[in-house]
């Protein structure tokens, strides 16, 4: 075949498909005409990546809708391959398993879960198994699967967008990780939303999400202590390691005996903890990296500590709380779940916990421990004192109350 009979297929061919992606836009300016003109604003619009590179060609009438490919991170890769490689190293990747592991997850309302209602809303950015995609399509919640929109959001995929705080708010905000509300009301946050009105000039130094979390654009997103503040190996100090070893215990990780459970398999596979000295070194090396770009490395290394001793200081409060349950389950005074699988009260049952000294302990753990470390690692003092460490305060406080109640009614009856 010779180069003239090339050069004339591949303009059919071009011509064709220009045509096809005509029609996918003709007819979606009429039933989606915005999701038309997002794409259209896209560098995927500008570069001729026309609908079918991602949702295949056989969905060509109103009636064969059901044929279209919803993408998945794979459709993301055969373009992105390194920044979706990175993304499956990160524990943004992991978490749709998380999730799904929770131990009363399958409790909750199947609209909060798969339907994306609650938890699944975020957690869908996680990677799912080929099963779980065709069930979440049968079930009529199988769009949203593509997890790389979930921050470059459809049509317009922007990398610009994709790069501002706000792009996480929606997911890091709340009762477990109010990230966002640390954030922006921090000196950090502050400063670059000042920078986004323009009341501060374009160059001026205002880190966000994605400075400290992703440097370079690295989509892996992981932190030295993960989501929860518990890492091995133990600390030195003895009444530290002791504290964090009931943590562990109260999630299910370490069994009465100290010995790894079952549970620490998820852990792993979820990257929520480091496991190793390396792997936490690893992580401060390159968050001290990312601070030193504006603060001395002294400085940095002394507000990192601080954050270190922070988690130090509520680790000491709730395993006093734990234990606390804990006895009372030892005495017969309360009964000790079914579903527990150690005499310890199961800090990830959330708020199916049974009485209020149990939903009092995870309020304390998930929702006032979390905000002490956080608001402490984030710049944000206020959040750190009142809405963190000030509240675990009163959790403790209300824990005792409540036991000393419980032992006395026991002893009367």
């Amino acid at each position: 075949m010779n180069h003239k009979s090339i050069v004339i297929i591949l303009v059919s061919i071009a011509l064709c498909t220009g045509a096809f992606a005509q029609e996918c836009v003709d007819c979606h300016k009429k039933v989606t005409p915005n999701i038309v003109s997002d794409w259209k604003l896209s560098l995927h619009s500008q570069n001729e990546v026309i609908c079918s590179v991602c949702h295949g060609d056989d969905h060509k009438t109103s009636d064969d809708f059901a044929k279209v490919q919803i993408p998945t991170p794979e459709t993301c890769a055969d373009c992105h391959d390194e920044r979706v490689e990175q993304f499956k190293a990160g524990k943004h990747a992991a978490a749709w398993a998380a999730m799904k592991a929770m131990p009363t997850a399958h409790w909750q309302p199947m609209a909060l879960m798969e339907g994306m209602k609650g938890c699944g809303g975020c957690h869908k950015i996680g990677l799912k198994t080929e099963k779980e995609i065709k069930e979440l399509k049968k079930n009529g919640a199988g769009f949203g699967i593509a997890s790389c929109d979930a921050c470059h959001t459809r049509h317009t995929f922007s990398v610009q967008e994709a790069k501002q705080p706000q792009a996480c708010q929606t997911c890091h905000m709340g009762f477990d990780h109010p990230q966002w509300e640390m954030y922006s009301a921090s000196k950090h946050g502050v400063r670059y939303l000042l920078k986004q009105n323009k009341t501060l000039p374009e160059s001026v130094a205002a880190p966000t999400c994605q400075t400290c979390h992703m440097q370079e654009g690295n989509h892996k997103v992981r932190t030295g202590w993960g989501f929860l503040a518990v890492r091995l190996p133990m600390p030195k100090d003895k009444q530290w390691a002791a504290d964090r070893a009931t943590i562990l215990q109260a999630l299910g990780v370490l069994d009465p005996a100290g010995n790894p459970t079952a549970r620490l398999d998820v852990v792993k596979a979820a990257d929520v903890a480091r496991l190793t000295q390396e792997d936490w070194q690893k992580e401060r090396d390159k968050m001290l990296k990312t601070c030193n770009q504006c603060h001395s490395v002294n400085f940095a290394k002394a507000e990192l500590e601080k954050g270190d001793q922070m988690i130090k200081e509520v680790d000491h409060l709730i395993a006093e709380a734990i234990r606390t349950v804990a006895g009372l389950y030892k005495d017969g005074i309360l009964a000790k779940p079914e579903n527990y699988a150690y005499p310890f009260p199961d800090l990830l049952t959330f708020h199916d916990a049974p009485t209020p000294i149990e939903q009092r302990l995870f309020v304390m753990f998930l929702k006032h421990r979390m905000r002490a470390f956080q608001g402490t690692f984030h710049a944000n003092p206020d959040y750190a004192l009142w809405y963190g460490w000030s509240e675990m305060q009163m959790d403790m406080t209300e824990i005792r109350a409540l036991a000393e109640e419980l032992r006395k009614n026991h002893k009367k009856s």
